[in-house]
């Protein structure tokens, strides 16, 4: 894995932890219990006092509002930046249905074939451009892929004709999208522990910072020896305490 760069973790607007009276450490490990974790906040909030750490459940929540997004947006762009360069094999693009207000909204995702979260984008309708635009952020992020995997959905056909891109078009193969599939699970996980979601605007901050977070702690351990799990899972958690510093 390779080694984490500092500058890439540092805040444009200087040090984010300037007004608290508490450790940083404390803060990046109360978030990372919350966002990592499928827990509430007072499970969490149990576990910090185990540790000393006798806190409010609402200063949880205040902790992972403020710094979530400050934190998913450093491992986002020290992705992009890693990723600088390198070819795209192939994207998986797949779209969920979340519910809540009595509405159905839609959960736009694609992931890489290693089943790393690219991009995550919520909106009301799931028609030609909403799949256009969420194709046009991704593609002005990370280039275009070799091949781009999508089910039978005609907006993405749409899409892709609209961009002159229909000959990424890939939809074969029994197993093939299970990339895209599996990374729901997480996602329902989150869902279920928050007992639904209750506005877009939440939907879209959740899974954006989930999908930064899934991301740098992603190992695959299940296709590494254990002693290489180890390094690697050591070097995300010196990469998580560089957050902000």
């Amino acid at each position: 894995m390779p080694r984490v760069s500092v500058d890439l973790y540092a805040s444009p607007m200087g040090n984010p932890f300037k007004r608290f009276n508490i450790s940083p450490e404390v803060i990046r490990l109360a978030v990372i219990m919350y966002v990592r974790y499928s827990m509430l906040l007072r499970n969490a909030i149990e576990l910090l006092a185990e540790r000393g750490i006798d806190i409010c459940h609402e200063t949880v929540r205040l902790w992972w509002s403020r710094f979530g997004p400050i934190f998913a947006t450093a491992i986002k762009k020290r992705g992009i930046a890693l990723r600088h360069g390198c070819p795209e094999w192939r994207w998986h693009l797949d779209e969920v249905f979340v519910n809540f207000n009595g509405i159905t909204h839609y959960l736009w995702r694609a992931v890489d074939h290693e089943g790393e979260v690219l991009e995550v984008v919520a909106t009301k309708k799931r028609n030609r451009r909403a799949a256009l635009k969420f194709l046009r952020d991704l593609m002005r992020r990370y280039g275009r892929a070799r091949s781009i995997v999508i089910d039978r959905l005609r907006a993405y056909a749409a899409a892709l004709k609209a961009i002159g891109a229909t000959h990424l078009h890939e939809c074969r193969g029994r197993w093939i999208h299970n990339h895209a599939q599996t990374s729901h699970q997480t996602l329902r996980r989150r869902e279920r522990s928050m007992l639904r979601f209750c506005g877009m605007r939440t939907l879209q901050k959740v899974t954006s910072i989930h999908a930064a977070v899934h991301n740098h702690f992603n190992h695959e351990c299940h296709l590494v020896r254990g002693q290489t799990y180890r390094l690697r899972r050591s070097a995300a958690m010196a990469g998580w305490g560089a957050l902000m510093v």
